[in-house]
């Protein structure tokens, strides 16, 4: 089968169902999951779908969101290398706030800097972190959503409020020039916000499929972050759409 004939069956599919796997279409046309992700890149470009991780949604999908899981497999690499960049950026004693997120669990993972003081509604960073004696770690509590491990909710905001910090480190589903930061769910949009708010720099980080996606609730305009750490397939035009929009982009698109 050739790829437009494939593609053109991918598009029916997402007719009758709102998502489709990567995994699901590799066996349904039987071949390799790197052609199903080039079909999918393709028809994203075309518009006529969303890439996500793990597979794809139909346009109209705004409050898709998978899983922790599966994003954890999903671009590890690019996440790798996110995570590196930004825990570069953290100074020894500063203060920062580590939005629950794989990628962000990845700057967790490769922070160097000493007497560091972290606050976090990840469950997941918090094991990584509670055994770094560099690490000064405060963890919000909340309610936890299954789908993405993360704390949130009015306990959560209530014990963010409290704080004052360097630095915030926030993931984001979808990133657009128009709509901003977004992401599927209300909930934790509004956690973020406070994240936000209490952080006198906020960085984004999200890998390159991120751009130009537009997901159910606004977490905040595009102004209000200081810049952007990506990794992966963003071509020129994107970049510099994004840097005429007045944010900076740190970009790396090395394979680990």
């Amino acid at each position: 089968m050739f790829a437009e004939e494939r593609q053109k069956k991918i598009s029916q599919l997402l007719k009758e169902q709102s998502s489709l796997k990567v995994t699901t279409l590799t066996k349904l046309f039987n071949v390799s999951e790197s052609t199903i992700r080039r079909d999918l890149q393709e028809m994203d470009k075309k518009g006529l779908l969303t890439r996500t991780h793990g597979g794809a949604v139909s346009l109209q999908s705004t409050s898709f969101e998978p899983s922790f899981k599966e994003k954890e497999i999903e671009g590890q690499n690019e996440k790798v290398i996110i995570g590196k960049i930004a825990a570069s950026m953290i100074k020894d004693g500063d203060t920062i706030l580590l939005d629950s997120g794989t990628t962000t669990l990845q700057i967790a993972k490769h922070i160097t800097a000493h007497k560091v003081t972290v606050i976090t509604n990840s469950i997941d960073i918090s094991a990584i972190l509670s055994n770094s004696e560099n690490i000064d770690l405060i963890v919000t509590g909340g309610s936890m959503r299954f789908t993405t491990r993360a704390m949130v909710g009015p306990i959560t905001e209530s014990i963010l409020k409290n704080f004052r910090v360097d630095k915030a480190f926030i993931g984001a589903n979808g990133i657009s020039i128009k709509e901003g930061i977004t992401t599927p769910n209300f909930i934790e949009a509004q956690t973020k916000k406070v994240m936000m708010n209490v952080s006198n720099k906020v960085i984004v980080v999200a890998d390159s499929s991120k751009f130009n996606k537009v997901c159910f609730s606004i977490i905040s305009p595009l102004k209000s972050v200081s810049s952007i750490i990506t990794s992966g397939d963003l071509n020129e035009e994107t970049l510099k759409e994004f840097e005429y929009a007045g944010v900076e982009i740190i970009y790396d698109n090395k394979e680990e």
